[in-house]
């Protein structure tokens, strides 16, 4: 793991909080290009009514208006959690070189939990991944949302 991977990631736990205070699932997430941050999302579906308030798609159009191509072919994405198929199919159509995840998602994680879809043989593109950066600090404040809401939801 590189400095430059817990540098970028912190960045995307800044993003993942400010979903957190609008009380939405705390997942943030970055796009670097040329040792620069071009995009940023944070997880915002009860907000817009949408499911595709997804961090990653979030950040994927704002990278593809930044570059000015849909093809995102020389970024790097940050995620705090292991995206779900919607993002991993969108990480792939792309074309993402590189994810760095904070930590898994085990119930619809699709970069290695439930399947693989960054990954997969028979796709014409493949991310290289690296799993577990700042994984502690991620996994936390996810724990830490569902906590809160369940408590929430018991009174």
């Amino acid at each position: 793991m590189h400095n430059t991977d817990e540098r970028y990631m912190r960045e995307a736990i800044k993003q993942a909080k400010k979903a957190y205070a609008l009380n939405e699932v705390p997942i943030g997430c970055v796009i670097v290009h040329e040792d620069r941050i071009i995009a940023r999302g944070y997880n915002k579906r009860n907000t817009i009514k949408s499911t595709l308030g997804h961090a990653e798609i979030t950040a994927i159009k704002k990278a593809g208006k930044v570059i000015g191509d849909w093809r995102l072919e020389e970024c790097t994405m940050y995620i705090t959690l292991e995206p779900c198929p919607m993002c991993a199919g969108a990480i792939v159509q792309a074309r993402i070189p590189k994810v760095v995840i904070g930590a898994m998602n085990p119930k619809a994680g699709c970069a290695g939990s439930v399947v693989n879809l960054l990954q997969m043989e028979g796709f014409n593109h493949r991310v290289d991944v690296t799993y577990d950066v700042l994984q502690e600090e991620c996994s936390r404040m996810l724990q830490e949302f569902f906590r809160e809401l369940r408590k929430v939801k018991s009174v």
